[in-house]
Formats: C-alpha cells, structure tokens, sequence
C-alpha cells in the first residue's frame, strides 16, 4: 500500500472528485479538513491547509501548504520520535517538529533535493496500513 498525501481547497469536492469520478472509496472524513480515500495499492490522503493540527497545518515559518507544492510521499513508521533521532543524528533537514493530527503525529523530512518525505505514526487504527 502507498500513501500520497494532497493538499486541496475543498474536502467535499475532493472526495467527490476522487470517489465519485476515479473510482476510490472513502476510507475515513474524521475532520472538515482531513479525509482518506483508497483506490487499490494507493491511499490518499487529502487536506486543507489550516491554522490546526495535521497535514495542513502552518510550518513554524508560517508557511501554509498549498495545492501543488506540498505534494509528499507518506511512509509509515512504529516510533516516529526515535527515526527523527536517527535521522537527525545522520544530518537529514527537517522542515518541521512531531505534530498530531486527526489520524496520527507526523513529520516532514527533506530528501537530499529538498523534496518532502512524510513520517507518519499512526494513532488510531482506521489511518494504519
């Protein structure tokens, strides 16, 4: 299973969008900005860009995510906290610190491009693999 994480404007439309027109089924809409929706092998993780917890949450710059530049890989992992100590040791940048969401606490950790990689800890057991 993969996980893609899109920031949209509009949860609704997005679900209605992806379920209704590509074929994915809604796995989880816990919050008006945050939804889950699966199509075979991929996961699709969808949010707004908001002042509150998760994926859209404000980087501590103040920088808010938006529709097509934030566009990450997800993986998830046991103990997110101790993989940010090891990645930290190793040198990696992140973009910012552990923060909880709806579904989990995640992180974003840059690829030697600069390119988002999500760390995800799941919390609850409808946002694990």
């Amino acid at each position: 299973m993969a996980t893609v994480r899109y920031i949209v404007h509009d949860i609704d439309a997005a679900i209605a969008f992806y379920c209704d027109l590509l074929g994915f089924r809604e796995v989880m809409h816990p919050a008006p900005t945050f939804a889950m929706v699966a199509r075979n092998d991929l996961r699709l993780t969808l949010s707004v860009p908001a002042g509150g917890p998760g994926g859209g949450r404000a980087m501590p710059d103040g920088t808010l995510p938006a529709p097509g530049g934030w566009n990450r890989i997800s993986l998830e992992v046991a103990d997110i906290e101790a993989d940010v100590d090891r990645l930290r040791a190793a040198g990696a940048v992140f973009r910012n610190d552990i923060v909880t969401g709806v579904g989990g606490k995640q992180i974003l950790v840059e690829d030697p491009s600069g390119n988002p990689v999500e760390l995800f800890q799941p919390l609850i057991p409808e946002a694990a693999e």
